[in-house]
């Protein structure tokens, strides 16, 4: 069962990396179709598990390579039963792709931890609703219920957390939190926002974080930002705030376009590695201190992680 569910080692101020942009990674880079971005589906063939094997092994072994933990999220974003229905799952048959997945990444972690390379299984959950627009939107409770079967399937299994990832609007992460909450799960909460720094609500991340600690007394372990460019929030978080205190993940987009351009998109925008590795390290040094958890979304891969380890590790080694 899991390892590290009581004390989730990235608490901590190690350096622990995640991996990057799995979807379209998975679509662009390795030509698999992922209907409805669904990444779970590839376990539908054995050639679809190989491919999913190979992207995790990627990143496992560029954590070993660095010494670093490694935070692995299943490819789960999809699989609840909204989703999940459009391809034609039943409840029963997501819960066994999330049992699944969860024993790929055990297997991940046999081949891959070391004493000094922590490796972290994290059940992805993603929104009922669209990732980038807050339609159909749910009641604090109406999420919890929702959500709830999902995160006791995780509870069930050697996951150490549940994530919620890509949220964007409050009740939706704070419904999940309080299933996490009763199933004693320990819940990371991922926040999505636009180019101004905002919730696709219009709400600012300040008032998000805070509503969702308030309604939850706090239950998460920490906060994230993901599916967004640095440049997009840069403006909006200060280190010695406390709100921004309770960011501790990052995983950025390769692209500076909004939510609206990368829906329109035809070609992968990988951006610049190198300078979204510094953009982290920025980060780190000026505007979220307690950053320590770090990967990709859209458009990212291994060579943007590679990067954004090697601009930031130096602050946690005590290089610079």
């Amino acid at each position: 069962m899991a390892t590290y569910r009581s004390a989730l080692p990235q608490l901590g101020d190690d350096f622990f990396m995640t991996d990057g942009g799995i979807e379209t990674t998975l679509i662009f880079l390795e030509g698999q179709e992922l209907p409805d971005f669904a990444a779970f589906h590839l376990l539908r063939t054995p050639e679809g598990e190989r491919v999913l094997r190979k992207y995790f092994r990627t990143y496992a072994a560029l954590a070993r390579s660095f010494d670093v933990g490694l935070i692995l999220e299943t490819a789960t974003w999809r699989s609840n039963p909204d989703w999940g229905s459009r391809l034609g799952y039943s409840p029963e048959e997501l819960a066994a792709v999330d049992r699944q997945l969860v024993g790929l990444l055990e297997d991940i972690r046999d081949a891959y931890q070391t004493r000094r390379t922590p490796i972290v299984i994290s059940g992805c959950l993603g929104p009922r609703g669209d990732g980038y627009v807050p339609d159909r939107a749910m009641s604090v409770r109406e999420a919890q219920d929702y959500h709830r079967a999902q995160v006791e399937t995780f509870a069930g299994t050697a996951a150490d957390l549940v994530t919620a990832i890509t949220m964007n609007y409050v009740e939706e992460a704070s419904g999940i939190a309080l299933a996490a909450k009763q199933a004693s799960m320990p819940v990371v909460i991922s926040f999505t926002v636009e180019t101004d720094g905002r919730l696709p609500t219009g709400q600012s991340l300040a008032d998000a974080i805070q509503q969702v600690d308030g309604a939850t007394a706090g239950y998460p372990a920490y906060f994230m930002i993901n599916c967004a460019h640095p440049s997009h929030f840069q403006q909006v978080v200060h280190g010695d705030a406390p709100w921004a205190g309770r960011i501790r993940g990052l995983r950025a987009n390769a692209s500076r376009m909004s939510h609206a351009e990368l829906n329109e998109a035809p070609e992968l925008d990988a951006g610049d590695p190198v300078e979204l590795g510094q953009a982290y390290a920025a980060l780190k040094m000026h505007r979220l201190k307690r950053l320590n958890v770090m990967g990709g979304c859209c458009g990212t891969d291994d060579r943007h992680v590679k990067q954004l380890a090697m601009a930031c590790l130096p602050l946690f080694r005590g290089v610079v």
